[in-house]
């Protein structure tokens, strides 16, 4: 009988650059979670999925996760699995779940079959993954490797290369406004993203010199305007004193990094709004195996 099993987490993020536009992005870890504990069976190509924090979302991800990492290994004609996730970040809210729950699953997978990758090829399974279950437009490499390595990553979606990281010295608050719909990546309007390619790349620049509070800011702002989304949860944010604040991938929420002292002001100015908000910090852990 197979004993094959193990647990492993992986954060939430931020974006700072969507990379819709230009295929380079940018984003930062959060300490929101999603723990994925996988166990091999001898069901060989069948993978059971349980979503515990919201049971009504597809199962696709975690299948083609799991098919991804068995075939890295060549072993998809010799197990099956069945997966159980739990997380702290909202589905379909522009928070990063499908990378967090890809990374967390990859890492379980691999441990699970008693192998070992680098982080990098464990990100790129995951982003495969989600490319195979088309939970993105990119592939959403920025978003993956912010998930995994938290800091700020500064990525080249394209070549899937990570350009630069920045080690924060400070973990700032990070407030979400989540209003009450979904909005799913693949529903966005890719055309009217990337007409903003332009703008995007003196943005992108922006980030890499590493003004990327400032590149959080003006990306939101370009990305409402392209999609349709209301500007004024930001720049009340903004108002209230927060250090930067934009839309999260392609919404709908709205994420603002916040020093500790106004983190009160911003809160009581999104209070007046529909929807929930949601504490976290920035995140500087390396997703990791737990069990």
């Amino acid at each position: 009988m197979l004993t094959g099993k193990a647990e492993a987490v992986s954060h939430g993020a931020a974006t700072i650059i969507n990379a819709i536009a230009t295929g380079n992005g940018a984003a930062v870890g959060v300490d929101l979670w999603t723990k994925a504990a996988v166990a091999l069976t001898d069901e060989v190509s069948h993978v059971d999925v349980v979503i515990r924090s919201d049971s009504s979302e597809n199962p696709a991800l975690a299948q083609k996760t799991v098919e991804r990492v068995l075939g890295h290994f060549g072993l998809e004609k010799e197990f099956g699995a069945k997966v159980e996730t739990t997380s702290t970040i909202p589905v379909a809210k522009g928070m990063k779940s499908s990378s967090a729950a890809a990374n967390a699953i990859a890492l379980a997978t691999t441990t699970a079959l008693n192998r070992s990758l680098d982080d990098v090829t464990v990100v790129k399974l995951g982003v495969d993954a989600a490319l195979d279950a088309k939970v993105t437009i990119t592939g959403a490499f920025d978003d993956a490797c912010a998930s995994y390595f938290g800091g700020v990553v500064i990525t080249d979606n394209t070549e899937r290369k990570i350009v630069k990281r920045f080690e924060l010295t400070e973990t700032p608050a990070v407030l979400f406004y989540v209003p009450p719909k979904k909005a799913y990546t693949v529903g966005s309007d890719v055309k009217r993203m990337k007409a903003m390619a332009d703008a995007v790349s003196i943005v992108y620049n922006q980030a890499l010199d590493g003004n990327y509070w400032a590149a959080l800011t003006l990306n939101g702002l370009i990305f409402s305007s392209a999609l349709g989304y209301d500007p004024s949860p930001a720049a009340d944010a903004i108002t209230a004193g927060a250090v930067a604040s934009g839309l999260s991938g392609t919404g709908p929420a709205v994420c603002a990094i916040v020093a500790d002292e106004k983190v009160d002001a911003v809160k009581n100015v999104w209070q007046k709004r529909e929807g929930e908000i949601l504490e976290a910090r920035v995140n500087l852990e390396k997703a990791r195996v737990v069990c």
